[in-house]
């Protein structure tokens, strides 16, 4: 048994989108009460730190109706059904910026808000970046503008809360992290 574990005596689903799904769950607390989950289950996703030659990372901002605001982000998409989280990372590096790269490497997989989603971001870094000649589409209902930002500046851009997302201020992070290094 895992310490602390809730178990599941009741799933029942209460919405499947395009997107997302949500369940109700009724468990079993370790002290032996009842309790209900509202979970949500997601595919996953990945998020790309890339990186130029120059120690400028590439930020992308784009409108997300759930803050009503418009954020500035490390690019990242879900992972779609059969894809690996390196081939999406890839995929939505080259979608996003319109570069692609000769170095991805793995950093690390985390969840996103475990609270009430099952949701984990894999995230990679990326270098030797190089422009695609024929530029990936992006998805139909994307809109997003490109910039690169030195780590000071996407540091204010944190202070500022121009860069608002956990995954996006954890680049920022790794990024101080490999500076001090």
């Amino acid at each position: 048994m895992k310490k602390f574990e809730e178990k599941t005596i009741h799933s029942e689903p209460i919405f499947k989108g395009k997107v997302i799904s949500l369940k109700v769950d009724d468990v079993i607390l370790p002290n032996g009460k009842e309790s209900k989950r509202e979970i949500v289950n997601h595919p996953g996703a990945v998020a790309i730190i890339p990186i130029t030659d120059e120690g400028k990372i590439i930020l992308v901002e784009q409108y997300r109706k759930a803050l009503e605001r418009s954020i500035i982000e490390i690019p990242a998409g879900k992972l779609e059904k059969g894809e690996s989280p390196e081939h999406t990372a890839r995929r939505e590096l080259e979608e996003e910026t319109g570069y692609g790269c000769h170095e991805l490497t793995y950093l690390q997989t985390f969840a996103t808000s475990p609270g009430f989603a099952d949701e984990v971001i894999h995230l990679y870094v990326a270098k030797q970046l190089y422009t695609i000649d024929v530029k990936a589409e992006l998805d139909e209902d994307e809109f997003v503008s490109l910039m690169e930002v030195s780590l000071q500046e996407a540091e204010e851009m944190v202070k500022e809360q121009k860069i608002y997302d956990a995954k996006t201020a954890f680049a920022v992070l790794w990024m101080k992290l490999q500076e001090q290094k």
